[in-house]
Formats: C-alpha cells, structure tokens, sequence
C-alpha cells in the first residue's frame, strides 16, 4: 500500500464530486495525504455549501468507512497570474466581486502562509469557450483562452508552486487522446492546448526537475461521463466509441485514473518524469476503427483482424 501520510497536496480544478480531479484527490486520500483545493472561483460557494449541506458525503466515502476532508479551499482561476491581469469585467462580475486573491501568484503565497511547504501538485484544469465550434470557426480569443486557461496554467502552476514544493515532489496533470489524433467536436483549440499541454510537460520535467528536483508528468484519460465532459456535448458518442474499438471493451470509470495518478505521483515513481501516461483501456494503441461502415461492408473483415497478430 501506497503510503502518502506525511504529504500535502494541492489539486488544481476541483469542483464537484465528479470527474478525474476528484477521483485522484479520493485515491491521495485514501493514501493519507494532506488535501488542499483550488476551486475555480465563480463556483466556489456552489462547491463549499454543497460540501457543508452533505450533498458529497456519498463520494466522500473511503475505504474505510470515513469521509474525505480537505485542509483548506482557496478560490483560483488560474488564467490569471497576478491581480493586475484580472481585467475589469471580471474583477466586477459579480461572480467574482466576493473572492479575492484568486490568481495564481496570490494562491501560491496564501498556501506558504498556511503551510509552508506542499509536496504535490495537481493540474485539472481545462476550459475552452468556444468548445462546440469546429477549429476553422473558432476566433483567435477563443483559441487564446483555451490555451490560457487549459494549458498555460500548468505553467504558471509550476512557476509559482514550485518554490514551495519539497525536493523530490511531483506534479500531475490531465490530457486527452485529441492532442495527437483528430477528434471531430473537439473544438475551440481544446486539442491544441491539449498538445500544447503535453510539449510544457516534457519541458517542464527538465526545467523543474532541474531547478527543484521536481517530477512533472501528464495523464492522458479516456472518456468519462463527468459534468465537465457532458458540456462538450458528445461524451456518449466518444464512451461508445471506446467500447467498441479499444481493447480493453469496459467503460471507464474515474477510479482508474485515480489510481495511475496515485502511482505516478507517489515515490514508487521516483525515476519516471516527463511522461504522457495512456489510461484509456488502450484506445491510443488503435490504428483501425472495428465499428468503421468501410469495415462492415465485408463481412470477413472484422473476422480476420480479429485474428491476426
């Protein structure tokens, strides 16, 4: 068993109790780590009256029978690095006109107030506002803002994170299949930050390896059906998609994730860095879509696919 007892972390892109964030703040949890949340900041008070109002407890549940806690949450949005750069349409929304010190450098230095020191780091953060619309349609904002919001973060994460980070920590975040292999209806630049996401990984490794002995890698997960994913608006398609062309024919289930990250994250992966873990029941390895019509209009093909190796 994997034992995180004297570890802190900070997840990044904690909302509800539902999607890989959770699941992996659960699997640390599990693992008797110290949980800090950062929670994006226009749904911070949905999150925490609901935590209070027991609307989580379900999920909260361990193994053990006990609850999941968290040390602190902090209000983050994480497109914005210090509070010069949250334009006044934002500062003013009144979404935003209860919090305060929510960027990421603010963040930062209220958790070394609080703690001192973290050990890991959690980026689930992504978001894209023009995500519905086909890459030729989306505008140049649109594509900017995905890449800010769901890619640059992680790099405004380790910058300002990593001073407080302890020798030998690691830093996890969260990619899809999409920035490597076209995704119809992944749109807004969501599969460019995604690709953005996983060249900062490689580079992130030796810069902050290099600098604070930190490990930095990236999990590319199959499809959930979170709330996240369900606003993109074809999360069944993508899951149907996976069961019937990966070779592993199950659904996958947030706990899959959370267990990897835990790995990942823990010092059983002391050496491993700079990494884009698969944890998608295989579906990266496919070159040949079985449910393809191309395939179906002979009855042999799927047959004798099946039986070549």
């Amino acid at each position: 068993m994997i034992d995180l007892r004297k570890k802190r972390v900070f997840i990044a892109g904690i909302g509800d109790d539902q999607g890989y964030g959770w699941a992996i703040a659960k699997e640390l949890a599990e693992a008797g780590a110290e949980i800090l949340i950062g929670c994006w900041t226009p749904i911070l008070n949905i999150f925490t009256t609901s935590w209070e109002m027991g609307k989580f407890n379900e999920s909260r549940k361990l193994r053990n029978g006990k609850l999941m806690e968290f040390a602190k949450v902090y209000a983050l949005d994480a497109a914005f690095d210090r509070p010069e750069d949250v334009p006044p349409e934002i500062a003013q929304n009144k979404r935003y006109q209860n919090a305060s010190s929510y960027t990421v450098s603010e963040v930062a230095g209220a958790v070394a107030r609080d703690f001192g020191q973290i050990d890991l780091l959690v980026h689930s953060l992504a978001n894209a506002p023009e995500v519905k619309k086909p890459l030729l349609e989306t505008s140049r904002a649109g594509y900017l803002a995905a890449l800010s919001a769901s890619s640059y973060s992680l790099v405004s994460l380790v910058s300002h994170f990593g001073p407080l980070m302890t020798k030998g920590g690691s830093v996890l975040s969260l990619t899809y299949i999409a920035s490597e292999r076209a995704v119809p209806g992944y749109g807004g630049g969501m599969s460019s930050a995604k690709a953005a996401l996983e060249s900062d990984t490689r580079m992130l490794a030796f810069e902050a390896g290099r600098k604070w002995a930190l490990r930095v890698n990236t999990i590319s997960a199959g499809p959930l059906r979170s709330r996240a994913a369900r606003a993109i608006g074809f999360i069944d398609k993508m899951i149907a998609y996976s069961g019937a062309n990966a070779p592993l024919q199950r659904e996958m289930e947030a706990e899959d994730v959370g267990s990897a990250a835990l790995f990942l994250l823990s010092p059983l992966a002391a050496a491993i860095t700079g990494t884009t873990l698969y944890v998608d029941n295989g579906l990266h390895a496919m070159g040949v879509a079985l449910d393809s019509p191309a395939l179906a209009s002979s009855e042999e093909s799927t047959p004798s696919l099946a039986k070549s190796s």
